[in-house]
């Protein structure tokens, strides 16, 4: 199964491993949760994976690469004690707790969750000595003489054998005590996740293409080469950075990312030409509303490859619009929750809090009591820094929420200070400012939302006077379709021929696709 599917199944396991019974004890005993073994390529996200699902199950997460540690460090180091066998005093061997079971219940102890998942990556990669040690740990889930407290998930990942050389087969007598996930790469997967996380459109546009290097693992006389999802991700990142440092990136920085010197190379000549298309069709200038005929002849007489990748640089101009206006729209949600927690119970008009009759991210239903609002949002304020603290402690927080949350103590701590700084005392003042700070950002959000439809229109008039509706325009509609910021943003947009194109294009394509599956 692919990595999105895998996660799903662990996501269920869990949910039905934590579900609980009507007496309070776990549904299915401790002793039948069996762990969960995933197999599947390096680097196609098994580790990303149960950091995602901790963050949404809301449960702890302890991580380990086995192979980094010795016999001692998994079961503990030996000490004598002395116990009592039938009356006669004698000295036996014990073992101090395993470094790994101590770091679950430091996790407890820190975060107060209870329940969570164990995850021990590269399981079958262990030295001898310890590869009893892991068998018994799947089996008895136990190291050493500890167990894993109750409520303790176990996950463990490892690679084929065709991509180690140091794995070692688990026999039957195991395998029949794990749940086993065999993962395979899958390029569409990872596309998803691909916008989600903003990898950089080149390396989406060039898979798009070449889509058998996205995951490409080959034994050679000269070596193993390879380009494995988790180098195409942290590629990704330092591009960004290069670009805004006005630093280039060329084959020589590529290849220390994607391990394979013919895709590397590919690759180089690849974004070489991606910056190039970028400049010669003015992308900036048709996201803006500029369209030039002679840019439109040009592209079209273009081999497919090269508008394919203009497609793509349109694409990521409106993905980045529309995950801007994504992240705006959570913040003033939460903006909004500040708010009613503020503003005092009883009747409100149904109003906005600048008077108006509401709409995407208004505020406010009518305030009546104003004492101490100043105090409460001083209040607010600081809980929202101690929740963020909180969860980035516990291993709560995914990237972009952490971000949001910043943004949103940001504005609440500025808006404190500014009105500290004005020795604002009356309560109707105070109000005013705070109703004034949430009117911009309300105003904020929705000019960029306007402006995100204007640039959505304005691609769509360039692709039709450079292609009609040819299978760019087909391929320009499916990715918006499968992209998660413009689905959530056309479901509030009203783009008329989005809609139109959506029905007659795609439909012609899956007619097309029919027919020629046809016999003749």
């Amino acid at each position: 199964m692919n990595i999105k599917r895998a996660k799903e199944e662990i996501r269920n396991t869990i949910a039905a491993y934590l579900a609980r019974d009507e007496y309070g004890a776990y549904a299915i005993p401790t002793v039948r949760q069996r762990p969960v073994l995933l197999i599947g390529p390096p680097g196609i996200g098994k580790t990303q994976i149960m950091e995602q699902i901790s963050q949404e199950c809301r449960i702890g997460l302890v991580a380990y690469t086995i192979t980094h540690h010795t016999r001692q460090s998994a079961i503990g180091l030996p000490y004598i004690t002395e116990k009592v066998y039938d009356g006669v005093r004698m000295s036996v061997t014990e073992y101090t707790m395993s470094e790994i079971v101590a770091s679950i219940y430091d996790k407890i102890e820190a975060t107060g969750l209870r329940e969570g998942i164990l995850f021990i990556d590269e399981i079958n990669c262990v030295s001898e000595t310890l590869a009893p040690t892991m068998l018994q740990f799947l089996q008895a889930k136990t190291f050493g003489n500890h167990k894993i407290p109750e409520g303790w998930i176990i996950v463990a990942a490892g690679n084929p054998p065709e991509y180690n050389r140091s794995v070692r087969d688990f026999d039957v007598v195991t395998l029949d005590r794990v749940k086993l996930i065999e993962v395979e790469a899958d390029y569409s997967v990872w596309k998803e996740y691909a916008e989600t996380v903003n990898i950089h459109p080149a390396i989406t546009a060039y898979l798009n293409v070449k889509q058998e290097n996205f995951c490409r693992i080959e034994t050679t006389v000269d070596g193993r080469w390879f380009a494995t999802p988790r180098g195409w991700e942290d590629l990704s990142r330092l591009i960004e950075v290069y670009e805004r440092l006005k630093m280039t990136v060329d084959r020589d920085v590529i290849v220390q990312y994607i391990q394979h010197p013919a895709v590397a190379k590919d690759f180089a000549n690849y974004l070489e030409l991606y910056y190039k298309y970028e400049n010669d069709y003015r992308v900036d200038e048709i996201v803006s509303g500029v369209i030039r005929e002679g840019v439109c002849d040009r592209l079209a007489k273009a081999p497919f490859d090269e508008r394919l990748s203009v497609v793509s640089l349109l694409l990521a101009r409106l993905n980045g619009g529309f995950r801007a206006v994504a992240d705006m729209e959570e913040r003033l949600e939460r903006l909004q929750g500040i708010i009613a927690e503020l503003e005092p119970k009883g009747d409100g008009d149904g109003s906005g809090g600048d008077g108006s009759s509401g709409g995407r991210g208004a505020f406010g239903r009518g305030i009546r009591d104003y004492a101490s609002a100043l105090e409460h949002l001083e209040s607010l304020a600081a809980g929202v820094a101690a929740e963020r603290r909180y969860k980035q402690g516990a291993g709560l927080l995914s990237r972009r929420e952490e971000r949001i949350s910043r943004d949103v103590g940001k504005l609440l701590d500025e808006t404190v200070q500014s009105l500290k700084a004005d020795h604002l005392q009356e309560a109707e003042p105070v109000w005013q400012r705070i109703r004034e700070v949430f009117g911009r950002e309300n105003a904020a959000y929705e000019e960029r939302f306007e402006g995100c439809g204007r640039m959505l229109e304005h691609v769509f008039d360039f692709l039709e006077a450079a292609f009609g509706t040819g299978q760019e325009l087909v391929v320009f509609v499916t990715s918006l379709n499968t992209g998660t910021y413009s689905v959530r943003f056309l479901q509030q947009y009203e783009c008329e021929r989005y809609y139109q194109y959506n029905k007659t294009l795609l439909f012609d394509a899956e007619e097309r696709e029919i027919l020629s599956q046809l016999p003749d």
